[in-house]
């Protein structure tokens, strides 16, 4: 557990000391202690305190300083180990931390699957190279891909129709480009009638759904523009 949650000040660590064995001592079984432990910690918080009396304006001296200093390690000791044995207890909620004064882990937040399909575009056809764009189709959404969308998964179908089955498609590939080349074979005959689609996928590989196919004309040695 990070260390930030103890004051630097002498009164907020008095506090803070006060606070947590307040919370604690009634529900010390909850969080993993015993009554010992917190009867120990009082132990340590009341001397702290009577340290700093004694270190107050007009009574104070190198002495009474040396003794607070030694009893705000003791404690500062103490809240460390009895913290980090909160910390491991799993049935300890983050809110219960909190009233004790502890740092509460921020959660991360789930990213989930893309809900929008890319938009592919045909950029131009050269031989059997086909260049694409695939851009955010979200109404309102930025330019290229939506956030949280690491990349793009391509695929591609020869035929005259776009067919509906997805398996029929062929993988080609996946990038974390918006502008990415798709060669065909030298099987796919000139003039053969090309289908390419994607989908985005987030950070875990999550994919969403899948764009409208994009249709491409392959030639020989000819430009295309889209």
């Amino acid at each position: 557990m990070p260390r930030g949650y103890l004051p630097s000040t002498d009164l907020a660590l008095l506090s803070w000391a006060q606070n947590f064995y307040a919370v604690a001592n009634p529900i010390a079984t909850s969080l993993g202690l015993t009554s010992a432990q917190l009867t120990a910690f009082n132990t340590l918080v009341t001397g702290y305190q009577t340290s700093l009396a004694a270190c107050d304006p007009g009574v104070r001296n190198k002495s009474s300083v040396l003794a607070k200093n030694t009893a705000r390690t003791n404690l500062k000791n103490s809240a460390r180990l009895l913290a980090r044995i909160v910390d491991g207890q799993a049935a300890v909620t983050n809110a219960t931390k909190a009233l004790l004064g502890l740092n509460v882990r921020a959660m991360p937040t789930p990213i989930p699957p893309p809900a929008f399909p890319p938009q592919v575009d045909i950029v131009s056809v050269v031989g059997r190279v086909v260049k694409i764009r695939m851009h955010n189709s979200e109404t309102g959404g930025r330019r290229g891909k939506p956030v949280n969308v690491k990349g793009a998964a391509v695929f591609s179908y020869v035929g005259a129709t776009a067919p509906t089955d997805p398996t029929l498609y062929k993988f080609e590939g996946n990038t974390t480009l918006t502008v990415v080349d798709v060669t065909f074979p030298s099987t796919v005959a000139a003039g053969a009638t090309v289908w390419i689609t994607a989908m985005w996928f987030n950070e875990r590989t999550q994919s969403g759904p899948a764009a409208t196919p994009a249709q491409a004309v392959i030639q020989y040695g000819m430009s295309m523009a889209g």
